[in-house]
Order: structure tokens, then sequence, then C-alpha cells
């Protein structure tokens, strides 16, 4: 790997650091709270708040902003463009549901099964803004590699009737964690700088479960729920914030798929010393088997010859 790509490979882990970190935040926020959904909006709001107050006072923010309004407005950015906050509303939905029942570690695999083939898909349709990447045999070997992972990797927790809901979650929250990474990527290219796009992604995002929650309690499907007073656990919101920042610089230079599964090195880092020090969560020989198989599926997607885009295709394409 040449030295322009370590950085931005380096972001992805750190990213992916920050993820672990966010869906043990954001599962405890869940389980206090009885409602994964609630929980994930307090997070929300927290990094929604937090951009609201510093993005609309910078120079740079306030005229991202304009062009990104003055794209739409020409068409050159389409309204579902503006839609990755949605795809990052089911992520952190998954987070607060799935981790209290399966752990950190088993999420963040399913999560990397989920964005391999998603990243696949993305990145060969050319949604995001780093070009358009053949499926290659290499690429898509890595793409099923981390799809082998999650079966083993979520194979002690397979029992019991929601098991298999609270482990396929995560595997689509993955798929949209792609495409909200792609999305995000054209945003920070129109912006020219990657604030501006992490405010829109959090404004729809939260407007999004606050939807969600609203057609519940409309239905009766609800009740009022209390939310605890520690305030680390909103912390989840500030890290994500950092977590899609970073996501919308490092993927026009990655590509999807290569920016998804460079960022497992964190994830996986972070989830397995989190549960290793969790009581009744050490990881198991399946996950840590999983965790092989995707540094493995890693190692075969970042290789040089399968990062280029296609002729005709510019890595900064928007």
């Amino acid at each position: 790997m040449t030295g322009r790509g370590v950085v931005p490979v380096a972001g992805a882990v750190t990213a992916g650091v920050g993820l672990a970190v966010q869906a043990r935040l954001n599962g405890e926020l869940g389980s206090r709270v009885g409602d994964g959904i609630a929980a994930t909006l307090a997070s929300t709001v927290v990094g929604l708040v937090l951009l609201l107050l510093v993005v609309p006072l910078h120079p740079a923010g306030r005229r991202g902003l304009r062009l990104m309004r003055a794209a739409v407005r020409d068409g050159d950015l389409r309204w579902w463009h503006l839609a990755g906050g949605v795809c990052g509303a089911l992520f952190v939905a998954g987070q607060g549901i799935s981790v209290g029942a399966v752990g950190v570690a088993v999420f963040t695999v399913a999560v990397v099964g989920g964005s391999a083939v998603g990243g696949l898909v993305v990145d060969r349709f050319a949604i995001g803004p780093g070009g358009r990447r053949r499926i290659t045999v290499a690429r898509a070997a890595g793409a099923v590699a981390c799809v082998v992972a999650v079966a083993v990797a979520g194979h002690g927790a397979w029992g019991g009737s929601g098991t298999v809901v609270v482990v396929v979650l995560p595997v689509l929250a993955g798929a949209a964690v792609a495409v909200q990474s792609a999305l995000n990527g054209r945003l920070g290219v129109i912006a020219g700088s990657p604030w501006p796009a992490t405010l829109v992604n959090f404004a729809v995002a939260a407007t999004s479960l606050a939807g969600v929650l609203t057609v519940r309690a409309v239905s009766g499907w609800s009740s009022p729920v209390r939310l605890p007073a520690e305030p680390l656990l909103y912390l989840a919101g500030v890290i994500g914030v950092g977590v899609i920042a970073v996501a919308t610089i490092a993927v026009r230079h990655l590509g999807v798929l290569v920016f998804g599964l460079a960022g497992v090195a964190g994830q996986l880092l972070g989830a397995v010393v989190l549960d290793a020090f969790t009581p009744g969560r050490e990881p198991s020989v399946a996950t840590l088997a999983g965790i092989v198989i995707t540094f493995l599926a890693l190692a075969l997607a970042t290789h040089p010859r399968f990062r280029r885009p296609e002729p005709g295709h510019a890595p900064t394409e928007s």
C-alpha cells in the first residue's frame, strides 16, 4: 500500500474503533431504556445539537450548506442523495436493539458481512464518489468470506426464537452503512467539507427516528420511556459525528467496500476488548474464528491491484 493510502486506511481503522465503542454505548442505553429506537433517537439528537452549534457558525460549514442546496436546485444532487441519514438510523437502531442480545463482537462481524456485500454493489454502480470498481474475483471472494464470517461468528447465538432477528438486523444495518458511506461521500465532495454532509446526515436520521416513534405512539404500539441520567451513555452521538465525518472523506479514496473492510480492524479490536472485559461476554471460539476470516477478506480486498477504479471513472467523480 502506498503512503497516500495509509492515511485513509488509518482513518477507517480509527472510525472502526469508534463504531465498536458507539455500539456498546447504544446497546447499554437501549437496554436501560427498554426501547432501542427511542435510545437511538436520544443519542442522535445529542450529535445533531453539537453539529447545529458548530457547522452553521463556521464559514466552511455555511459555504458547504449553500453548495449542497445549489446542487439540489440544479439537479447535480438528487433528493435521495440526502437520505444517508435513514441508513444511519437503521444502523444505530440495530446497535440499540441487537448489541445487548448478541454482544459487540458478534454484532460487529454481522455488520461487516452486510457492509461487505453492500459495498461490493455500491462500488459496482458508482453510487459513491470513488468511481466504478469492477466486481473482480478477489473483491467478490472478500465479500463472500465476510458472509462466511457472519455465519461462523454467529453460530453460537442462533438458538431461541428471537435470536435470528437480532443477528440478521446487524447484517441489514451493515448494508445500510455501505449506502450511507457512499451518499455521504458524494455530499462531502459537493460541499468541499465533511461537516455539512454530517449535519445533513444527522438531521435526516433524527427526523426518520422521530417519525417512526410518532407512528408507533399514534398506533398505540409504544409507551413513554424514561431516559437514564448518566451523560456517558449519550456520547454515542458524539462518536457518531466523528465516524461519519471520517467516512465522508475516506470513502472517496478507498471506495465503499475497502473503506468498510478497512474499518473492520478497528471495529474488531474495540469489540473484542470490550467483550473481553464484560462479565459473561467473553469472545467465543466461533467469534474469534469469524474475526480471522474477516481479516483474510480484508487483506484480499485491500490489495492494490483490486482497488483501482475502472478506466474513465475518476476517484473523485461526483
